[in-house]
């Protein structure tokens, strides 16, 4: 069987691969890459729920490498962040940022993040084509997160680029290469804010750092990678992906221009609909274990899928209809469980204040090119447009 999460029509529309294999089972043994390797794919929703909070499924990919040949030479602060780390190792790194990312802390970055976007749409053409991911989707969140961090602008492009080549898929001389390069580069820039002390969130991990001592040196960098990448991929990815949709279904675009203050309460469907995240990070099972009817041997790889959770017809009936009205809490786009994503009030605000201002300053914008022809990334992990391309 070839690997079907490397099919390049996967890439450009997932579902209908992710409906057949969660039809056989809601968690199969694939194939993963070259070599005869396999894994475990998690696609039902229950299931998925239960495996994102399973203990036995560990997220500590150094245990799991340890011992083994590899030929990938990824940067320490991309290949052992928070991510990668189990309790309670993983609490104590968490505990450290999240009030960084809590309701009210977001809520006072709103004026900043609504300026940020009059900005970016100001530049826009009055008539003609403008790429909405290059000109909003990306730009927004990398922004934002830089600006959190204190990185300078003058090098906020640089880390876009390479935070992007991160996610090329099939390529993992390009992404060994940008670890580096990302890690190298924070490395460095810890170093300054060391000689120099500001009033960021990386100077507030410093801090602790130096005079806590509740981080090592290495765990400091890695946090810093962390959140520059993660700060802004999903969210890119979630701004695409929902203004994709409600060009698509321009009925539930005009319902929320009349009535913008329900849009809010749409996040989560257009969520659901089509997941930023695709297949989330790796997990490996510490012992043998049974999910969804199925036995997972100890020591193998488990890859769960909020793309396909959040198609499953036992959760979400039609699944494959973008329905505003529909309750979609409990979808799993952001993850559940201790790894769910910190940055998820800060990921909706920036979609809110995004997609409202597109819907209201550009009520005429409408695809540039056959929807057929867009381009998606080649990643599993990430689902999200290279471009969108609009006339307004």
């Amino acid at each position: 069987m070839t690997d079907p999460l490397r099919d390049p029509r996967f890439f450009a529309d997932p579902y209908p691969t992710y409906a057949l294999l969660r039809d056989a089972a809601p968690v199969r043994k694939v194939p993963t890459g070259s070599g005869g390797h396999h894994s475990y794919l998690v696609t039902g929703y229950e299931e998925a729920r239960q495996a994102f909070t399973d203990p036995r499924l560990s997220k500590d990919t150094a245990r799991f490498f340890a011992g083994r040949p590899s030929q990938r030479d990824l940067h320490p602060a991309v290949s052992r962040n928070m991510l990668a780390t189990d309790p309670p190792r993983h609490g104590r790194l968490r505990s450290l940022v999240t009030k960084a990312f809590t309701t009210g802390a977001v809520a006072r970055l709103r004026p900043y993040i609504a300026g940020l976007v009059g900005e970016l749409l100001a530049a826009w053409p009055e008539h003609g084509p403008v790429d909405l991911v290059e000109s909003v989707a990306v730009p927004l969140p990398v922004t934002v997160i830089c600006e959190m961090l204190g990185v300078p602008e003058a090098d906020r492009a640089l880390l876009r680029s390479w935070s992007g080549e991160l996610f090329a898929a099939g390529e993992p001389g390009r992404i060994d290469a940008a670890s580096h390069a990302v890690g190298d580069y924070m490395t460095e820039l810890v170093a300054a804010k060391r000689k120099s002390p500001g009033e960021s969130l990386l100077d507030d991990l410093v801090a602790v750092r130096d005079s806590q001592d509740r981080l090592s040196e290495d765990e400091l960098v890695s946090i810093a990678v962390l959140l520059l990448v993660a700060g802004h991929e999903t969210t890119t990815n979630f701004i695409g992906n929902a203004a994709l949709a409600l060009l698509q279904h321009p009925d539930s675009a005009a319902r929320l221009r009349q009535d913008p203050q329900s849009l809010p309460g749409t996040l989560d469907e257009l969520l659901r609909f089509d997941s930023p995240v695709g297949i989330a990070t790796f997990r490996y099972s510490t012992e043998e274990l049974t999910l969804g009817g199925t036995v997972i041997p100890a020591g193998v790889p488990v890859l769960i899928a909020p793309g396909a959770a959040n198609r499953d017809p036992a959760r979400f009936p039609d699944p494959d209809r973008l329905d505003l009205d529909r309750s979609a809490t409990g979808h799993l786009a952001f993850g559940h469980g201790i790894h769910r994503c910190l940055g998820a009030p800060l990921a909706r605000a920036e979609a809110e204040l995004a997609l409202g201002a597109i819907l209201s300053r550009f009520p005429e914008a409408r695809l540039a090119v056959p929807a057929e022809d867009l381009k998606w990334r080649h990643t599993r992990l990430m689902r999200g447009l290279t471009a969108l391309p609009l006339l307004v």
